[in-house]
This record gives structure tokens, sequence and C-alpha cells, in this order.
């Protein structure tokens, strides 16, 4: 891998925006320029540049996930990368995602190669993220080599880099749960919902604060919605989330 990237050790100046080329997919048809003409392209509202595809037997399983965040539907090409979609649409720093934004074109010295990074992300702060996603067991010489490249080429635009891999599974299994309640109209009434701040200020059990509140078939919906939010708070990472998990009031959320 080294001997490949070697060559992009410059890869944090001006040649480096020259060294690359984008090729995104906008309404009016598919562009290409240097990394540093791109200055002003809203990448986090590109269309893919390869279609979702699932093949019978395959490995992947393409799909698209419905993201609040976004009001609108991101691709995913396997379930590894619908799960940080999902952790993504959950985030309070993540404003807006597009799956597949680019092809990122590179000389490695011996040939040309192109990688389409799976994300790119924009932070309430204005910073940009580009995210692959991988399991460290699917980490070969070729993912290696192209992950590096697009490092690189994140470092010269300014942008951030991150390569996630399998995320923790309790974690994932709570907040995939979470998700069935990820919409806005999930969190009403609102008067259900100041009910529920008032009751966890202090922690309680799941079920029974919930009852404390009113009809836990009315308020439960409410509940996991505040959780998915932020608002409402649990340790999702240590344990499934159940009748006895202690839920309180996310720290400045009251």
């Amino acid at each position: 891998m080294g001997g490949s990237v070697a060559g992009l050790a410059l890869a944090y100046g001006d040649e480096a925006l020259s060294a690359f080329d984008l090729a995104f997919r906008r309404g009016d048809g598919l562009h290409r320029a240097h990394l540093g003409g791109c200055w002003d392209v809203r990448f986090e509202d590109v269309e893919p540049v390869r279609e979702f595809r699932w093949t019978k037997g395959g490995e992947s399983f393409a799909g698209l996930y419905y993201s609040a965040t976004m009001g609108d539907h991101v691709g995913y090409e396997s379930w590894l990368e619908r799960d940080r979609l999902i952790l993504l649409d959950r985030d309070p720093q993540v404003v807006a995602v597009a799956s597949q934004p680019f092809w990122l074109h590179w000389h490695d010295g011996r040939r040309q190669r192109r990688h389409a990074p799976d994300y790119f992300v924009r932070l309430a702060d204005g910073r940009a993220r580009v995210v692959d996603v991988r399991a460290a067991d699917r980490l070969d010489e070729q993912a290696l080599v192209a992950f590096a490249a697009t490092r690189r080429a994140c470092a010269a635009a300014g942008w951030e880099f991150e390569r996630v891999g399998t995320p923790d599974p309790v974690l994932m299994e709570n907040v995939r749960w979470l998700s069935r309640y990820r919409r806005r109209r999930a969190g009403r009434p609102a008067e259900v919902a100041a009910r529920l701040v008032e009751v966890f200020a202090d922690p309680q059990p799941l079920w029974g604060g919930a009852g404390l509140v009113g009809d836990r078939l009315l308020v439960l919906p409410v509940l996991f919605h505040l959780l998915w939010s932020g608002v409402l708070a649990a340790e999702l990472e240590a344990e499934l989330l159940g009748t006895e998990s202690l839920v309180w009031v996310e720290r400045g959320q009251g």
C-alpha cells in the first residue's frame, strides 16, 4: 500500500487540488472537475454517482432509508451502511447526508484509480465529513489504498474523513428500534412530551415512568421519540431497552 500512495505525499497543499478529480451528479448531469475547482459545490445536495442495485444471492443488500434529518430517502449498499445511516440520522450534529456523492479520481503512479465514498455529511457548524463504511475484516489492500487516497484528498479540501466499521451491537439494536419513532409526528401530543420530561427529570424505570404519564399505548411512542431525539437518555450501549431500563432527561434538555 505504501508505495502506491507515496506519490500523493504532497497532497496537503495546492498540488493536491489538481492531483485529484471529482466526478459528481447534479440535476443537469454529470460533472467532473479538479478538487480545487469544487469549492462551491454543495455535495450534500448531489445525486448518487451510481445506482443502488440488489442482486439475488449477492453479499450486499441495497435499499433506501427514510432520513428524518433530510426529510427524504437516502440510499445504502449494505446493511452496515444502512446502520451507519441510522446513526447519522440520530446524530444532532448532522444536518445533511448524501450517499455515493462523487467519484474520486487519481493516479497512483502506475494507473488511474477511482473510488466512490459512501457518504458526504454536513455538520451543523458547517464542517464537512466524508465517511467510508467497511468492517475491519473486509479491509483488503484495495480498500486501504482507496481510503488512504480519500483521506489525503479530504485533508487538502479541508474536510474530515472517517472510516467506520461495525457499530456496537447492543447500541445498534436499540437505535434500530428507536428509529421506528424518528418522525416528528411520533413526538406528539406535545403535552405528553412535556409531561414525560417532568416525570423523568429524575431517573425512572421506563415502564413505570410511562405509566405515571398516562395510557402507555399513547405515551410509549412519544417516549421512544424523545429517546431517539436525545431529549431523554438511557444506557443504550449497556443493555437492550426493557421495562426496567432507567430513563432520564438528558443534560441541558430539561
